[in-house]
Parts: structure tokens; sequence; C-alpha cells
């Protein structure tokens, strides 16, 4: 399977409400480590070293510091398109975190809107 049809997979495998996830890559053909790597940089994977994965990946779903869902889809589509056959592992979800945020001063309206979006 296609590296972004198994992420798909693992996005739409979600419950609603997750915030997290991080997962670890390994490619298949080592000889292609740099190319891949310099496709991998625009979502921030971590590379391992002495480990048998070659990177963890860190994607966040609406908010957090990693890289956005709909990023790292695009990117691992890149690599199927270059040709990179590799495999993704799911190592943590998390779910149920909500944003923290300071609201004073702002109008009602923003707060009961972000309320709303970030129901639990």
């Amino acid at each position: 399977m296609a590296l972004a049809e198994d992420f798909k997979g693992v996005v739409d495998a979600m419950p609603p409400d997750w915030t997290g996830l991080e997962l670890d890559l390994r490619i298949a053909d080592e000889d292609r480590y740099i190319e891949a790597a310099t496709l991998l940089t625009q979502i921030n994977a971590m590379p391992y070293s002495k480990h048998d994965w070659h990177w963890r990946l860190r994607v966040a779903h609406e908010f957090g510091h990693a890289a956005a869902a709909e990023t790292v889809e695009g990117t691992l589509a890149l690599l199927d398109q270059q040709g990179i056959v590799g495999e993704l592992a799911l190592r943590e979800a998390r779910s149920g975190r909500v944003e923290v945020t300071q609201m004073w001063g702002r109008p009602e309206s923003v707060r009961q809107e972000f309320a709303r979006r970030r129901v639990q």
C-alpha cells in the first residue's frame, strides 16, 4: 500500500477528538535515504540514529507543535510519486486535549465560537 493511503487510513480510524499522532517511518531502500530525507524536511521528521526505524513523524489535528495531517499526507504522496517504498507504524495517539487560549478582552462571540469548535 502507498504511504499516503496508509496514513489516510490511520487518520480516518481516529476518533473525531484526536489531537496528536506519532508515527514511525521506515523506507525499504536505504540508498534513497537522502532523497527521502530532503522531502521529509517539510514536515520536520525527526531522524533516528541506530534504530530499526528511520524517522519519527509528529502530526497535529487542529493545534499543537507538529505538522498538519494534510501536509503529512501530501509529503508522503510525494514519496510515493518518487517511487520510495516504505512502511508506517502508529506509536502514539492522543485525544481529548483542548487548546488553552487567553480570552481576556475578547468579545463573547469569539469565546462562544472557540467553545463550540473545541467542545469536549
